[in-house]
């Protein structure tokens, strides 16, 4: 029985690299990519390799090294990304920039460069790591929940392209994790507020409440690792994994009633502007 072959795009910290240790363990050959390559997770089975996904050269030199040694590849999971906070108003777009070519553009790069082989194969799976965020919205954040709702409308349109050649995309969408994803976006957001916006105190009012939401954050990157790797292997995928009921409800309630999802953000957020203000 062949060997299955997995690449995992920002596997050196969070839900990335606990992915990379969880498909070792099962016995995949492993290839996780990320900038930071030292601190990708070694042993049997894994190999790093430097990715930075904004970076055409860099892309093409992650696929080259994986098809030339292993001469296939099974499932690539697209989970690079992180959050650019901000007011709209204040965040360079450069920055939006970035954002895109990180979490949206570096993704569909990488599945156009393993489509070939996998047609070929006439087998493969694109897991696209997305967020709960991709449904819902937050003030500070507009442009990364832009970011995860392009991947997802893009993701579910390849999806339907693919099948006729035993190719499926599916949509992985966490909530909170504990991890330090919540911590360098609100210093994205710190980082791009002017010295005189006008977004200052509102500002100040969801950084408190994203802290009260972090310290009630139960999911570890190793139990999201576990739902990638069902998105990787289900013989019968769904369209979307997530990790928890709530998260499910969240994201269909939001869905399904717009309106409703809108007025409970909005209750939450005098409620804050009340606790804020005493």
């Amino acid at each position: 029985m062949t060997t299955k072959v997995v690449a995992i795009t920002g596997a050196s910290s969070g839900m990335g690299k606990a992915a990379v240790q969880l498909f070792a363990q099962r016995g995949w050959i492993v290839y996780g990519g990320a900038r930071r390559v030292e601190k990708i997770p070694t042993g049997a089975n894994i190999h790093p390799v430097k990715l930075d996904v904004t970076i055409d050269e860099s892309n093409q030199n992650f696929i080259h090294v994986i098809l030339t040694e292993q001469h296939r590849i099974d499932v690539l999971i697209n989970n690079a990304g992180y959050g650019e906070g901000g007011p709209v108003e204040d965040v360079p777009i450069s920055n939006v920039r970035k954002q895109f070519e990180t979490n949206f553009f570096g993704a569909a790069e990488l599945t156009k460069l393993v489509l070939p082989t996998m047609r070929q194969q006439t087998s493969g799976r694109i897991v696209n790591i997305s967020s709960i965020g991709g449904d819902l919205y937050m003030p500070l954040n507009a442009y990364y929940h832009a970011s995860k709702g392009a991947l997802q409308q893009w993701s579910d349109a390849l999806d339907i392209e693919v099948q006729q050649f035993g190719i499926r995309s599916v949509i992985v969408q966490p909530g909170g994790t504990q991890s330090s994803w919540g911590k360098i976006t609100m210093d994205n957001i710190r980082k791009n507020l002017k010295p005189d916006s006008a977004y200052l105190q509102f500002a100040t009012m969801i950084g408190d409440a994203l802290d009260s939401a972090n310290g009630a954050i139960s999911a570890t990157s190793a139990d999201l690792a576990k739902v990638f790797y069902a998105a990787a292997t289900d013989v019968k995928p769904k369209h979307r994994y997530f990790h928890s009921f709530s998260d499910r409800l969240v994201v269909r309630i939001a869905r399904a009633y717009p309106r409703m999802y809108r007025a409970a953000f909005m209750a939450i957020l005098k409620h804050q502007e009340k606790k804020s203000s005493r």
